[in-house]
C-alpha cells in the first residue's frame, strides 16, 4: 500500500478536507468498473440455478430482458428488467429491495420503483399455493407506478422461466448497461421524480 496514499485519520470523524478529497479521488476508478462488476455478478448467475426451476438465474435475466427489448422497452426499462433479480445471491428473501438499490441511482424512478416491487406484485401468480395473500400487492393501488409494475411482471418477469425461449446473450446487453452505469449518478434529470409513464403498449 502507498503510505502517501492514505488518509491519517483512524476515526473517520477526524478526518480533514484534505483526507476526504484524497478519498474521493481514489474512489472514482472504483466508481469507473461498476458496470463490470454488475456484469461479472450477471456472469455468475449462469452457474446459479434456480432450483426447481428449467433455467439459470441469468437464463432468466436474459429471457426478461429479451422480452423488454422486443416490446419496444427503453434502456432504463431493458435494464431494469436484466437486473431485476441481480440481488439474489446475496439477499434471496429481499432480493427486489436490493436489486433496486444497484439500479437506483441510474434509472428513472418509475423503473427502481417497480423493480423494488416487482416481488410482491409476483405473489398473485402463486402465494394461494402457500396459504398467502395472494393480492397483496392490492396496497399499492393507486401508486402511479402500479400498473407499470403489474405489466412488467406479468409480460418480462412470470413468463421469462422458458428453456425453449430464443433470448439475446449477455454481450447483447452489455453496451445498455455501461450506457446506464456511465450517467452521473442521482441525476434528476434521470431520475425524473414524480414522472410515471409506464411500460410500452402492447400493440
Amino acid at each position: 500500500m502507498d503510505k502517501s496514499q492514505t488518509v491519517d485519520f483512524t476515526q473517520m470523524k477526524d478526518g480533514t478536507a484534505e483526507d476526504y478529497a484524497l478519498l474521493h479521488e481514489l474512489e472514482k476508478p472504483f466508481l469507473a468498473l461498476t458496470a463490470d462488476r454488475v456484469l461479472q455478478e450477471l456472469e455468475r448467475q449462469g452457474d446459479a440455478t434456480l432450483e426447481g426451476y428449467k433455467i439459470t438465474r441469468l437464463e432468466h435475466a436474459l429471457q426478461s430482458a429479451t422480452r423488454a427489448h422486443l416490446e419496444g422497452a427503453d434502456v432504463d426499462w431493458i435494464v431494469g428488467a436484466l437486473l431485476h433479480d441481480i440481488g439474489d445471491g446475496l439477499a434471496p428473501q429481499n432480493h427486489d429491495r436490493m436489486s433496486a438499490e444497484v439500479i437506483r441511482p441510474f434509472v428513472r424512478e418509475e423503473v427502481s420503483w417497480v423493480v423494488e416491487h416487482h416481488g410482491i406484485f409476483q405473489m398473485i401468480y402463486y402465494a394461494h399455493h402457500y396459504n398467502w395473500d395472494q393480492n397483496a400487492r392490492d396496497r399499492f393501488k393507486g401508486h402511479p407506478s402500479f400498473d407499470a409494475c403489474a405489466q412488467f411482471c406479468e409480460r418480462w418477469d412470470q413468463s421469462s422461466f422458458d428453456p425453449n425461449y430464443d433470448y439475446e446473450a449477455l454481450a447483447f446487453f452489455e453496451p445498455m448497461v455501461r450506457e446506464v452505469f456511465s450517467r452521473k449518478a442521482y441525476d434528476e434529470t434521470v431520475l425524473k421524480p414524480g414522472e410515471a409513464d409506464g411500460i410500452p403498449a402492447l400493440t
